[in-house]
């Protein structure tokens, strides 16, 4: 099972509980954008006009207090009706709670203009604060916009403008130029230019023909393409991206943990601070004893003051919104880059990745074979053998299997296919033209007992047997990507420690990709399961909890060690769905060294939310002791909570520049 406690449970951050809506309440965020701040400005605005005219006209009292009610519910009605409502629903320490509380007690002892003051300030703040959660909101939301509004359906040569959902797998859809692609599938007819930037992040545009697949969310730039649907929409590349996108928020890293924690006993631990702060130092004068402690007898509306300070000042909202928040934005930083992050847990995994074990084929090699070499065996031809394995091969998709049939000329009869078996981790047994044809690795020569005397080829060997013979082999060889290399000299840079590949290619292919890409160590043929128990094996011996195991592969084998490691990372591009299914992120352009990019974003994203943990907590510290010694007021108190706050914000943003 994964993942061993290094994956939180699901829940949003909040500024008290687990809750989304709390969220949204107890720190101002409005789930509409321009609309909302709109309005939002109006009534501060016209609560604020009514405010500054009462400070400068002089008015009877009665109607000076109305007026600063009247102020003080328009600005912060929706505050005061948030904590009732919360009261109610025993969530009370809340930030809603503790500004009500401190302004209700500062009209008890008519501190009037403060009191509005107080609440004006932190709607200011808080109209300022949504703007920014918009800002890094849209680096994520424009994902969204690749959603397709439609799909043109071809019906007997007619077309028609569908819901994307109502096609099926199989129907013929027409991309015009400028329109987005609904839905994956084959170009049938057409040539043309697409910008794949939303699912890849890459700027330059990609020429695709007949033949070519296409991928839902890509727009088509210049020609007109007819294009058979392979999946349906629920299905989609567009889909399952917009699924991880909406979902990725869902998963705390341990640092939003611990705050969540911290304000469930830090909010009610100021709370009873600030009561006795009030109370306490009245009791203590007035017995005797104490008496000389205090130069001169404050009263207790004084005291009130000062505890109602103490509260403002509190307020964790600093940390509570700009943590998350700096998440928020590593997570669409890391979209931009095409590199999928499926919760922010994983993000700030990527902080202590001590091994990283990479899969070979289409991960760190392009996974496009060639036949480079074919060798003859006991009498036969090197065209009888290209013929016998391409047979055999005919019924599978695996890379090999299809650089075998490129490299035979002639038709394949499938008719002359009597029998089918593959044999997983090993090739193919098939009866050929009555012949019994085996077409596979070492493995699969050893555990038919077919003697022979090769076993070390360089690059793949595809070994070929007839009726028990070995007649011979064909050598098929895969690319190193051209960032592979860079890749693993990067994350060795970043602190990784070891670096391990496991293939189910021959030991003597293994060992060349991993001398030349710089691999620490290399495990060869080796079945899906016994990945999976390489990966286990690692994660056992880690010396220290903290040391993360990421296992980056692409294939539908990879899908259980990309389930069993810590950290799974598929190849999004050319990546099974199982694969992109399982994994923790994804990256979309199946280069290797998008890895880097994702741990320097999480390694700027970890900076900085330490960054605001530090200041907040700081600043907080010490404006709470000027507040129990009364030396600061209710202004300062304002800047204490809702200047933090914003500085922390801002200070947030910045990663969305990385």
């Amino acid at each position: 099972m994964k993942k061993e406690g290094n994956v939180p449970d699901k829940s949003i951050s909040s500024c008290n509980l687990d809750n989304p809506q709390v969220c949204k309440d107890a720190c101002g965020i409005e789930d509409g954008e321009g609309t909302g701040i709109k309005r939002e400005l109006i009534r501060i605005c016209s609560g604020a006009f009514i405010y500054a005219g009462v400070l400068v006209l002089s008015l009877p009292f009665w109607l000076e207090l109305s007026l600063f009610l009247l102020s003080y519910f328009i600005i912060a009605g929706d505050i005061v009706w948030k904590a009732i409502r919360n009261l109610f629903r025993g969530q009370v320490f809340d930030e809603n709670f503790l500004l009500t509380v401190a302004t209700s007690g500062a009209f008890a002892i008519r501190k009037f203009p403060e009191a509005v003051a107080v609440m004006l300030f932190f709607k200011v703040g808080e109209l300022l604060q949504d703007m920014a959660v918009d800002r890094s909101r849209r680096s994520i939301k424009s994902l969204i916009e690749i959603r397709p509004d439609y799909a043109n359906l071809r019906i007997n040569n007619e077309v028609e403008t569908v819901d994307p959902n109502e096609v099926n797998v199989g129907d013929i859809i027409i991309v015009r130029p400028g329109e987005r692609v609904p839905l994956d599938g084959v170009i049938l007819d057409g040539v043309s230019l697409v910008d794949t930037a939303a699912l890849t992040g890459e700027p330059v545009p990609r020429r695709v023909t007949t033949g070519d697949e296409v991928l839902s969310g890509m727009i088509n730039e210049t020609g007109l393409l007819t294009v058979r649907v392979t999946k349906r929409f629920s299905e989609s590349t567009v889909s399952k991206i917009l699924d991880l996108v909406e979902n990725a928020a869902t998963k705390k890293a341990p640092t939003e943990k611990f705050i969540t924690k911290f304000a469930r006993y830090y909010t009610p631990a100021v709370v009873f601070g600030a009561i006795l702060l009030a109370v306490v130092p009245v009791i203590l004068y007035h017995i005797s004893v104490f008496t000389p402690m205090f130069a001169h007898q404050e009263t207790l509306s004084e005291w009130i003051y000062k505890a109602l300070i103490f509260l403002v000042i509190s307020c964790p909202c600093a940390l509570v919104i700009s943590i998350p928040l700096g998440f928020f934005g590593g997570i669409g930083a890391s979209s931009k880059r095409g590199i999928l992050v499926k919760g922010s847990n994983y993000l700030e995994g990527l902080n202590n990745l001590h091994t990283v074990v990479w899969d070979k084929t289409g991960t760190l090699t392009k996974g496009v074979f060639k036949v480079t070499d074919i060798v003859s065996l006991n009498g036969f031809s090197k065209d009888e053998i290209l013929k016998f394995a391409a047979l055999a091969e005919s019924q599978s998709n695996h890379p090999i299997a299809q650089s075998i049939l490129e490299a035979f000329d002639g038709i394949v009869e499938e008719n002359l296919i009597e029998d089918y078996e593959e044999v997983p981790g090993h090739g193919i047994r098939a009866k050929v033209k009555g012949h019994y044809v085996l077409v596979g690795n070492d493995k699969l020569l050893h555990r038919e007992n077919i003697r022979h005397s090769t076993c070390d080829i360089g690059g793949t060997g595809v070994h070929v047997v007839v009726d028990s013979k070995h007649i011979g082999y064909i050598i098929v060889s895969d690319e190193i990507k051209e960032d592979a290399i860079a890749a693993v000299r990067k994350l060795r840079d970043m602190g990784v420690k070891k670096q391990i590949m496991l293939t189910g290619d021959s030991k003597k292919a293994a060992e060349e990709i991993a001398v030349k890409v710089g691999l620490d160590e290399f495990y060869a043929e080796l079945l899906p399961q016994q990945k999976v128990e390489k990966v286990e094996e690692l994660i056992e011996n880690k010396r220290r909890m903290n040391d993360l195991v990421a296992f980056v592969g692409d294939g539908i084998n990879d899908a259980p060690a990309l389930v069993r490691s810590d950290i799974g990372v598929a190849m999004g591009a050319l990546g099974s769905d199982a694969a992109i299914e399982a994994a923790d992120i994804v990256l979309m352009t199946d280069e290797p060294s998008r890895l880097c990019e994702a741990v320097k974003i999480a390694k700027r994203t970890r900076s900085i939310v330490w960054q605001n943990i530090g200041f907040a907590l700081g600043v907080k510290g010490v404006f709470l002791s000027m507040g129990a010694l009364g030396i600061a007021t209710m202004w300062e108190a304002v800047f204490a909570d809702v200047g933090v706050a914003l500085i922390a914000i801002v200070n947030s943003m910045r990663v969305l520049r990385n």
